[in-house]
């Protein structure tokens, strides 16, 4: 019965964020058709049309849960299902020297983050969330920082904010990048797993340039998503809170890595066969469509805006650093 329940609260929000993704499935057929190409993604379109609904109509209580579970449970299933397309050969190219870089950049970011938004006047344990949320993983590091600094709720609210609107401009404006700088499609992956926030956020911002900048992204993503352990622990020590509330195992880990590990793990011992490539990688992205539909729905922009101008501009100030720190790495890489 409960079950039940659960998926009958699921539907409205659900049935609306299928509806969105079915305006830019419409949209990039009339593209096809009028132009013979296509000028802009149907990700970029779900995202910018829910947006738009939430921002000038609200998002209705009953459709909350749908919206919720599309944005998030369906995306997670979609980065597994990529795992299966990539094998460990992939990563083993990557090689030592990638896996230190994005170490390097994730302390760099953290560091220059922080300072940036202390320097405007952020008090401490709010310019680490923001530093935390930039640096790593968006709000998934912020949720795992705050028990640990014990960081008031305005604090959270406010860093979270800033995530849901960079985090949308970043993966909306990212991929004009590949064209303006001339970039390999390796090298963009770099820098959309360095830069983007969020790992489901990676294929939205890869998935219009290639499969070979969503394997790498996603790779690169992983990575920097497993720094998350190490860093909230040092948060944690330098704030003095040995005996802090410790975040959970699964927020530090999250399923969905696991499962994609798991699938590349099967992909690379050639458990998955080669006829299963087209169709796990043809269902990651229309799940990752559906998911940026609802990802949109969940944006008010009103509400992002009355976070506060000083939050906000910590955080574009820390976004440009960081893209120049992913450009420069992906440069030096790709070089090497």
């Amino acid at each position: 019965m409960l079950a039940r329940r659960k998926i009958v609260a699921v539907l409205p929000g659900l049935g609306l964020a299928l509806g969105v993704t079915a305006v830019a499935l419409g949209a990039e057929a009339l593209q096809e058709r009028l132009l013979g190409g296509r000028c802009v993604d149907g990700l970029v379109i779900a995202i910018l049309a829910g947006t738009l609904i939430h921002t000038l109509m609200g998002l209705a209580p009953r459709f909350v849960a749908g919206v919720q579970f599309a944005s998030k449970t369906i995306l997670e299933i979609a980065v597994v299902l990529l795992g299966g397309t990539i094998s460990a050969a992939a990563l083993a190219q990557s090689g030592i020297e990638l896996i230190a870089a994005v170490a390097v950049v994730v302390l760099l970011a953290l560091t220059a983050s922080y300072l940036v938004g202390r320097w405007l006047g952020l008090d401490e344990r709010l310019a680490t969330l923001v530093a935390c949320g930039n640096s790593i993983c968006g709000n998934s590091a912020i949720m795992a920082t705050a028990p640990v600094i014990e960081a008031p709720a305005e604090d959270v609210a406010a860093s979270i904010a800033f995530t849901a609107a960079l985090g949308i401009v970043v993966v909306l404006l990212l991929p004009l990048a590949f064209g303006a700088l001339g970039l390999t499609q390796w090298q963009y992956g770099v820098v959309a797993g360095l830069s983007v926030y969020a790992v489901p956020q990676v294929l939205a911002a890869t998935g219009p340039v290639g499969v070979m900048s969503t394997q790498v992204g996603t790779l690169v993503k992983l990575m920097r998503v497993l720094m998350l352990g190490p860093v909230v622990l040092f948060v944690g020590l330098r704030h003095g809170r040995k005996e802090a509330v410790r975040p959970s195992f699964s927020l530090l880990l999250p399923w969905f890595i696991t499962g994609f590990l798991l699938m590349m793990a099967a992909r690379s011992l050639g458990l998955l066969p080669e006829a299963t490539l087209q169709p796990l990688q043809a269902a990651s992205s229309q799940l990752t469509l559906v998911s940026m539909a609802a990802l949109g729905l969940s944006v008010d922009l009103r509400s992002v805006l009355s976070s506060g101008g000083r939050v906000l501009a910590a955080g574009f100030i820390s976004i440009l650093v960081l893209l120049g720190l992913a450009l420069a790495t992906a440069l030096m890489l790709q070089a090497g």
